[in-house]
């Protein structure tokens, strides 16, 4: 077994895509894909999406992407895990190319939230919970966030607006991303002025929800034809975890498990530890969701992720950078799609084609994406050739 590498990819703007079909969003991320692999013919597709049977009315994500970019005959599949499904969709594709019987696999994760507005959306994405326990009480994953938030406040007596450093650098990160929802910086008096959405929780503590596509086509080195434009990227390391379901069934709610277990089993598996590597695109899905990583990957002690963000650590410039492109809250949230967002954008720093947010002499990258509150946690180490 060889190496396996991200040979393209593509991605489509994060935004509101009125006048878009799920198919059209796709076909634009693949083709770019496909631009960039410079002629590598997939063998398999794996589709990471979330909430197209629920808002577009359209499961069998797989034979229909494949039917419509040309792909007829292909293995092809749609895989879900909540907010993690474009990281589990990339392990799969993993998996496939590592194990040698699929020699081109194509991933993309693709999301279309605005084809339903209101309290459909809401009733969709809730169905990531626990239906028996957790949605039926009317909990979603924005009182959850809430929930845990104010648990966190709690447990480790954190100042108010304690988290402002998480929205305020993925904003920043998020004006240098052409792709990005959002591309305006806020200050720490737009974090402390803005409103309520679930007590303790603001408006820019949580991403906002939004359509979009993003492809990797992934090939083992020695199949890499000789004229690819690109130094390919190697997944060095790879895992999916999970933990229960329900948040009222784990001893401690605060200890996000599966993403510690998942980044421990990738970097043993790239031979790493987790300090060596050089940024780290964490789910910030919500503000409280990237200091739990921070501390669940390693990277801050339990109750002291906040104080990295307040002190600079995880800007650009600072000893664990996060979110380097916006991350979710900066570039949007396409839930099923942005596992595989992450990936791209891992993928630009370590080809250091970040532009102004180009991190010098990248070489390790962290991606994790979740779904629910770490109730399966997608880690991938990506390295440079």
């Amino acid at each position: 077994m060889t190496d396996v590498v991200i040979a393209g990819i593509g991605q489509t703007p994060v935004n509101e895509h009125w006048d878009i079909s799920l198919r059209e969003l796709a076909y634009q991320a693949i083709e770019a894909a496909r631009d960039d692999a410079v002629g590598l013919i997939p063998q398999a597709l794996y589709v990471g999406n979330m909430l197209a049977p629920n808002l577009s009315g359209q499961a069998h994500l797989g034979v229909l992407i494949a039917d419509f970019v040309g792909l007829r005959g292909v293995e092809a599949c749609a895989i879900e895990a909540a907010g993690a499904s474009g990281g589990a969709a990339l392990r799969a594709g993993y998996l496939a190319v590592k194990s040698g019987f699929v020699d081109v696999a194509l991933v993309v994760g693709v999301e279309k939230l605005t084809d339903k507005i209101g309290p459909e959306v809401d009733n969709a994405i809730a169905t990531s919970l626990d239906s028996d326990y957790e949605a039926v009480q009317g909990a979603t994953p924005l009182t959850q966030a809430a929930m845990l938030m104010q648990r966190y406040f709690y447990e480790y007596a954190a100042p108010q607006h304690a988290l402002a450093g998480f929205p305020i650098t993925a904003h920043a990160n998020g004006t240098g991303n052409p792709q990005a929802m959002f591309r305006k910086a806020i200050k720490p008096e737009h974090y402390q002025q803005a409103g309520m959405v679930c007590d303790p929780l603001n408006m820019f503590d949580a991403a906002p929800d939004a359509d979009g596509a993003a492809a990797v086509l992934l090939t083992r080195f020695d199949l890499l034809p000789p004229d690819t434009p690109h130094a390919p990227v190697r997944i060095a390391g790879s895992s999916v975890a999970t933990d229960t379901l329900s948040l009222h069934d784990r001893p401690d709610p605060l200890d996000f498990r599966s993403a510690r277990l998942s980044v421990e089993r990738a970097c043993y598996q790239a031979g790493i530890t987790v300090d060596q590597v050089d940024f780290f695109e964490l789910y910030d899905a919500y503000s409280i969701y990237a200091a739990l990583s921070l501390e669940a990957a390693g990277l801050a002690e339990r109750g002291r992720g906040w104080v990295l963000a307040k002190e600079g650590q995880i800007s650009l410039e600072g000893r664990i950078p996060i979110s380097t492109l916006g991350g979710l809250k900066g570039r949007g949230n396409p839930w099923g799609a942005a596992g595989v967002y992450q990936v791209v954008e891992a993928v630009k720093q370590l080809r250091a084609e970040a532009g102004v947010n180009q991190i010098p002499e990248a070489r390790l990258g962290l991606v994790q994406c979740l779904g629910g509150p770490a109730s399966t946690a997608a880690t991938h180490v990506l390295a440079a050739q």
